[in-house]
C-alpha cells in the first residue's frame, strides 16, 4: 500500500526529478506534470506546450481528476520554472513571457489543482526566489515572475484562499541550486553555497509529514553556507 499521494509540477526538470525519485523511494504514489514524461513516475500528466493558460489548466485538472477517481493527494509540489536574463534595454516582454509562463501559469495551476485534489491539512508548495525579494536589473522578466509566486503563495496561505483546511501554502526561495545545469554554466563557482537537491526533496517530505511546518503563506529562504542549508522565513 502507498505511503500516500503526491502531485510534482515540472516533475522532468532537475528538482522535479528530485522529488518525484525521493518521494518513489518513500513508496508514495507520485503524478509528474511536465512538458516530457518522466518514466520514474506512476502517472504523466503531459502539458499541451502551445495551449493557453486556460486551457493548460483544464487539461491538468481534467487528466489528474480522471486519474484520481475521487482520491485526494498530500501534496502539491511545483518547482517547474526556468531562468531568463536580460533588462529593459533587451528582449524584455519575450524574456517576460516565458518567465510567465514557466512560473506564474505553472504555480497557479497547482493551486488550482491544490483547491480540488489536496487533502485537508496537505502540502501545496512553490518555487520563487530569493533573488526576487528585491530588485533583478539583470533579469526583470525573471524577477517579475517570481516576485508574482511570492505574492500568488502569501494570498494562498491566508484566509478564504480557497485551499483545503489546515493546508500548508508555502514557497522555498532558492538561491543556486545544485543541478548539473548550472555546474556545467558555473564550473568555478563556490558549489559549497549551492543547495542540494536531496536537501530540498527532504525539506517537503518533512512538511508533508507535519514536521517543522512554517505559517502557510509563508516564504523560505534556502541560504547554502559551507554545505550547510539555513532556512530563513520571510
Amino acid at each position: 500500500m502507498a505511503s500516500g499521494r503526491i502531485v510534482v509540477y515540472g516533475g522532468r526538470g532537475a528538482l522535479g526529478a528530485a522529488c518525484v525519485n525521493h518521494f518513489k523511494k518513500a513508496n508514495f504514489w507520485v503524478a509528474s506534470v511536465d512538458l516530457n514524461a518522466n518514466d520514474s513516475a506512476d502517472v504523466n500528466i503531459t502539458v499541451p506546450k502551445d495551449a493557453s493558460w486556460v486551457q493548460q489548466e483544464e487539461h491538468v485538472v481534467n487528466e489528474l481528476g480522471a486519474v484520481l477517481q475521487g482520491q485526494k493527494v498530500n501534496a502539491v509540489i511545483c518547482v517547474a520554472g526556468g531562468w531568463a536574463g536580460g533588462n529593459a534595454a533587451k528582449d524584455l516582454s519575450k524574456q517576460s513571457d516565458l518567465m510567465w509562463r514557466q512560473s506564474v501559469w505553472s504555480s497557479t495551476i497547482a493551486a488550482t489543482v491544490a483547491s480540488k485534489y489536496l487533502s485537508p491539512g496537505g502540502l501545496l508548495a512553490l518555487t520563487g526566489a530569493k533573488a526576487a525579494l528585491e530588485g533583478t536589473p539583470g533579469m526583470i522578466g525573471y524577477g517579475l515572475a517570481k516576485a508574482a509566486v511570492h505574492q500568488l503563495t502569501k494570498s494562498l496561505g491566508a484566509k478564504d484562499s480557497g485551499l483545503p483546511e489546515n493546508s500548508l501554502a508555502v514557497a522555498i526561495l532558492p538561491v543556486t541550486l545544485d543541478t548539473e545545469m548550472n555546474r556545467k554554466w558555473m564550473p568555478k563557482a563556490d558549489f559549497g553555497s549551492w543547495t542540494p537537491l536531496t536537501f530540498v526533496a527532504q525539506l517537503f517530505d518533512k512538511w508533508l509529514k507535519g514536521e517543522e511546518r512554517p505559517p502557510s503563506g509563508s516564504l523560505v529562504a534556502l541560504v547554502t553556507k559551507d554545505n550547510v542549508t539555513d532556512l530563513i522565513i520571510q
